[in-house]
């Protein structure tokens, strides 16, 4: 909550206008307690995956099949109305169930600790893309390595399964996943604003990027337009949909964010892949044959 009383007395404090963007902040946050601005995260968080994986639903359910094959990864597999909603219904319980309940009591302690801010002045532009980098690099690092070892025997059969009972995924997979498999995978993305604190603005803008990414992988569609091209290192939604096509004997590409540690630590293997991929996308705008996935054949514990 910022403690000013009024404008004029902010913009004394600053010593200087407010922005208009501190403006609009100011307005929000002015009566709004530190706890209600970190529960908005949650929601933001639950918003940014919602509203980016629906327009992709409706891009598949809508268009036609010739305008959607050539940006198709798995042009065998098309979705239906029902196997959408089945899926996001599915997310949206864990996820809201989560977010009224270990979400929203655990971490706020850890918050304040940590000293992420809410008052004014705002953090510049530089600031926030320095620390939305810091916070993509230790996330992917982390990311890697619980996500590797959620494909042990053990972690697999009892949690991971369930993410990866859609071979070809949606967006709305993005959020498909057993209540623990979220808390473990989501643990890095709240960690790294712990060990390099920010602005509550900045935590709110990290955690609705990481929502829209982690639908843009699930995706199933690899546009060439998607601003994510732009990233140096990215792996993408190719590389994902590779890994998510293997299930339980998937031992490569676990990386969330970057290519960088599946180079390193030798779990690429997509590249092998993808002469294969490109023969079968060739294969398939041929024949425009589709297989429809109504939700019913999700795979199962193998």
């Amino acid at each position: 909550m910022i403690t000013y009383a009024t404008v004029e007395e902010a913009e004394r404090a600053l010593g200087r206008a407010m922005t208009w963007v501190e403006a609009a902040w100011f307005r929000h946050s002015g009566s709004t307690p530190d706890y209600c601005l970190y529960f908005e995260s949650l929601v933001i968080l639950i918003a940014a995956y919602s509203l980016t994986a629906l327009p992709l639903a409706l891009f598949e359910l809508c268009m036609p099949a010739k305008l959607i094959l050539p940006y198709k990864l798995q042009p065998k597999v098309w979705f239906s109305s029902a196997a959408f909603v089945q899926c996001y219904k599915g997310a949206a319980r864990v996820l809201v169930l989560l977010t009224i309940g270990p979400l929203l009591y655990l971490p706020y302690p850890i918050v304040k600790i940590a000293g992420i801010r809410t008052g004014l002045p705002l953090p510049s532009a530089e600031e926030v893309a320095l620390q939305l980098l810091v916070y993509m690099l230790m996330e992917d690092y982390l990311g890697y390595w619980l996500h590797r070892l959620l494909h042990c025997e053990w972690a697999y059969d009892n949690i991971h399964y369930v993410h990866h009972e859609y071979p070809a995924p949606m967006g709305f997979a993005a959020g498909h996943s057993h209540w623990a498999e979220l808390l473990i995978l989501g643990f890095p993305a709240f960690f790294v604003t712990i060990i390099v604190p920010c602005h509550m603005a900045t935590l709110w803008l990290w955690y609705a990027i990481r929502a829209a990414m982690a639908v843009e992988t699930h995706s199933g569609f690899d546009f060439p337009f998607s601003p994510t091209k732009l990233i140096p290192f990215y792996g993408g939604v190719e590389r994902h949909d590779y890994h998510h096509s293997g299930g339980r004997m998937m031992q490569s590409n676990f990386a969330p964010l970057f290519v960088i540690c599946d180079y390193i630590y030798g779990t690429d293997d997509y590249r092998r892949h993808r002469a294969s991929l490109v023969k079968l996308k060739d294969m398939a705008n041929i024949s425009a044959k589709k297989e429809v996935f109504d939700g019913s054949n999700c795979r199962k514990k193998d």
